[in-house]
């Protein structure tokens, strides 16, 4: 009986090939990114011309080099496995929610899409999206985000084949802090008006674009913002609303150089000193559990 690809650990290009749903022209060939979420399989969709330069090289200015092949588009292969039809139209209208509160500028666009999956002779719905690769710095909450640093590792002499000059640093600066600010009030007005919350803590979910724009990559995880002291846990066993709050807030102070009002609401409720404690217990307790679930699968 063939496996279910929703439950493989990893899919290679000849598993996705192979999916009655995928159409082998031989136009696009598909590499397991070096990224992959506990809800998703997450694989590069590369040009098989790019993959061809990339593995016997090309001659520039008479010398012969070999140029990594840059994603068309990301597949992402979802695991969720839903009960019935209205189950996964409720899943594609979370993503459209981002889609309409962060708009293009500020989150990966994605076509998701639901297919009919073959397995062992049978059909289920499978939802899958194609999504735009977004190339960028890596963000870390809770690590270094002051728009002066953050703009020394985007712009470095000689790209584009021009010297970067001190007001190209000054405006770019300038830019991740208005586009930090934007973010923030995105986010924020999304709360405000759905109750929801993007999974802005995720390892790589947010990246800053050369252009210095936030863009959250990963659109699937998205929790309510409750009012309670009760610390809610996703299907994985993750604090993921009470963390995205902090990353929130992170983003907040750090790259819109926003200070917190201790009156807020949202903050007072979920930076409570104590409530932090217990969110820091479980999110250690999940680390401790996520390795061991890696130990016991190798």
């Amino acid at each position: 009986m063939p496996e279910d690809v929703r439950d493989k650990k990893n899919l290679n290009e000849d598993t996705v090939r192979h999916l009655n749903f995928i159409r082998p022209s031989g136009r696009y060939l598909y590499r397991r990114h070096y990224r992959q979420g506990l809800r998703s399989h997450i694989l590069e969709v590369l040009d098989s011309k790019d993959v061809y330069r990339e593995k016997h090289g090309t001659i520039s200015g008479g010398i012969k080099w070999f140029p990594r092949a840059k994603p068309v588009k990301m597949l992402r292969i979802f695991r969720t496995r839903f009960a019935d039809r209205r189950q996964a139209d409720q899943e594609l209208q979370r993503v459209m929610m981002i889609a309409r509160y962060l708009g293009p500028d500020c989150y990966a666009k994605s076509n998701e899409f639901l297919v009919s999956y073959k397995i062992a002779e049978k059909y289920d719905t499978l939802l899958c999206g194609l999504q735009e690769y977004v190339e960028g710095l890596p963000l870390e909450p809770w690590g270094f985000m002051n728009p002066d640093r953050l703009a020394e590792n985007l712009v470095r002499p000689g790209i584009g084949g021009q010297e970067s000059t001190e007001q190209d640093r000054t405006v770019l600066i300038e830019t991740i802090h208005r586009n930090a600010v934007d973010f923030v009030v995105r986010v924020r007005t999304m709360i405000a008006e759905t109750g929801c919350i993007p999974d802005l803590a995720g390892d790589g979910n947010l990246l800053l674009t050369d252009n210095g724009r936030i863009k959250l990559v990963d659109i699937n995880n998205i929790s309510r913002v409750e009012f309670d002291n009760t610390v809610r846990v996703d299907d994985k066993g993750y604090p993921v609303c009470d963390k995205s709050v902090e990353a929130l807030s992170q983003l907040q102070m750090k790259m819109a150089s926003q200070q917190i009002d201790p009156s807020d609401r949202l903050y007072r409720t979920y930076l409570d000193p104590a409530r932090m404690s217990a969110v820091q217990d479980i999110e250690r307790e999940f680390h401790r559990e996520s390795i061991l679930r890696q130990y016991r699968a190798d």
